[in-house]
């Protein structure tokens, strides 16, 4: 019963805020308290199951996956791409170890197992107190977060495809 009334209200919900173009995201978790019942957790981890962490998302757009052609990608994953999914810093959370931290010259900090050597996340200076770019292959379930997008496309390895149905852009702002 009670689920039913929830799908029921969030049905309306949706279909409601969706033509009015005033509604917040605080009118609707105000208006619609059950909304954390929709929440994503996510959990992912090292090689070496030093480090574990988890995600929790409040909506499925809050994980933005893309790929990425630059040079400093393809040399920290060792391919044609750098594979990262973007999520606000808050939702982001070891559960259990320390990462050690590697910072670039370009300002990219990696985190990383020191044991194993596995890339957990990466933030450049501007996103350090705002978001966490997870590497995709770490999550348990990393299906759940397709890629959206490709960046630095102009770096893109001849003999590698587009993504179908994915922006592209050939630098981080155009």
């Amino acid at each position: 019963m009670l689920a039913t009334h929830i799908i029921k209200r969030s049905s309306f919900l949706i279909s409601w805020s969706r033509r009015n173009p005033f509604t917040s995201s605080s009118i609707i978790k105000h208006i619609f308290p059950f909304q954390h019942i929709m929440a994503i957790h996510m959990k992912g981890r090292c090689v070496c199951k030093n480090l574990q962490y988890s995600l929790d998302l409040e909506k499925e757009e809050d994980a933005r996956t893309t790929l990425c052609h630059c040079k400093s990608c393809r040399r920290a994953f060792g391919t044609n791409y750098g594979l990262t999914a973007k999520v606000p810093l808050g939702s982001f959370k070891y559960e259990s170890g320390i990462p050690k931290k590697h910072r670039q010259e370009n300002g990219v900090t990696r985190e990383f197992c020191d044991n194993c050597g596995a890339f957990i996340c990466e933030y450049g200076e501007a996103a350090a107190d705002k978001f966490r770019y997870i590497m995709w292959g770490t999550l348990d379930e990393p299906e759940k977060v397709p890629p959206k997008g490709e960046f630095f496309c102009k770096y893109r390895t001849d003999w590698m495809p587009e993504i179908p149905g994915t922006f592209k852009k050939n630098e981080i702002k155009e």
